[in-house]
């Protein structure tokens, strides 16, 4: 059984419930994420060698794509161990601090990948829109400062809402029904008022999440509107295939990200509210590499050229 925490005493731990059910499907379950936590890490491991150890994929496209791996292995790797361990207990307890710690490098991750995935789509934009230029805008040096940029703002931004969480007050039930420590679930278990942390969440959203979006969603209209403009069918092709992966990894990104945080349904079920968790959580970090190595042919050609020159 869960511990319960006691009135007017000050919550030192939480216990995380998980996912409540019979043994054999837990087991099941870990077993599963196991093996996709494994696949994750790999994928992604193999994408950051791959880009800094092949000359053909030293541009700035694939130097963004392995800074989105390297956030996708710090964001499993905050929650999967930790989510593992509580399918195989039946719950866990974190300490306080740890749980405030999780929360932040969860955040840190989302938002740093929200800026990445902006600093992509302006790749993509100069490129096909403004191609005379694209060396020129996009030298070595300006993209790292981009992706500095990128890292900065999303755990100096993110750094804000985890502190004003820490000091809110939590001396009633210490349960938390999910498998990680995030927003919603720590507001609902906190004594003090959220109402200052809320706005406070909703108005950072806005250069965190709304402004990028809004970024993207520029960038790909001009994309399209010149890819149409473009007279030979083998053209318009040639041009949308250099965006399409990224297009579709932001698609999956934003889908999850807006079915977990903005639109949730009133009748939606905590155990729904889980897997979509499990999807934006665990399951993004293992497509992005997925979609860029299945439809990108420079990766799948550095992929075979490594593991000739290791067989021979």
């Amino acid at each position: 059984m869960p511990p319960q925490g006691k009135n007017l005493t000050a919550v030192t731990e939480f216990f995380l419930l998980g996912f409540q059910s019979g043994y054999i499907l837990r087991f099941v379950l870990f077993c599963f994420l196991l093996l996709v936590y494994c696949g994750t890490v790999c994928g992604n491991l193999l994408i950051i060698v791959l880009v800094s150890t092949s000359k053909i994929l030293h541009t700035p496209m694939y130097f963004f794509i392995s800074q989105l791996s390297i956030s996708d292995i710090l964001l499993t790797t905050n929650i999967a161990p930790s989510m593992l361990h509580n399918l195989l207990n039946d719950g866990a307890t974190i300490s306080f601090s740890g749980c405030i710690a999780q929360f932040y490098f969860f955040d840190g991750t989302e938002a740093c990948e929200c800026f990445l995935l902006t600093v992509m789509s302006y790749d993509r934009y100069v490129a096909i829109c403004n191609p005379l230029h694209y060396v020129s805008i996009m030298t070595s040096a300006n993209c790292m400062k981009l992706t500095m940029l990128s890292w900065f703002l999303g755990f100096s931004i993110t750094l804000l809402d985890t502190i004003t969480i820490s000091m809110l007050i939590f001396c009633g039930s210490n349960v938390i029904d999910h498998f990680f420590c995030d927003f919603i679930p720590l507001l609902d278990v906190a004594c003090s008022d959220t109402f200052i942390v809320q706005v406070e969440v909703y108005l950072l959203s806005i250069p965190s999440i709304f402004i990028p979006t809004t970024i993207i969603i520029y960038s790909y209209v001009n994309i399209v509107l010149v890819i149409l403009r473009i007279p030979s069918s083998i053209g318009r092709q040639k041009a949308f295939s250099t965006c399409s992966s990224h297009l579709i990894v932001v698609s999956i990104f934003y889908w999850t990200l807006f079915s977990v945080y903005v639109v949730p349904s009133k009748r939606q079920t905590m155990t729904i509210t889980k897997i979509l968790f499990l999807l934006y959580t665990v399951f993004t970090p293992l497509i992005n590499p997925v979609i860029y190595s299945f439809r990108n042919k420079e990766i799948k050609k550095a992929a075979c050229d490594k593991i000739h020159k290791y067989i021979t």
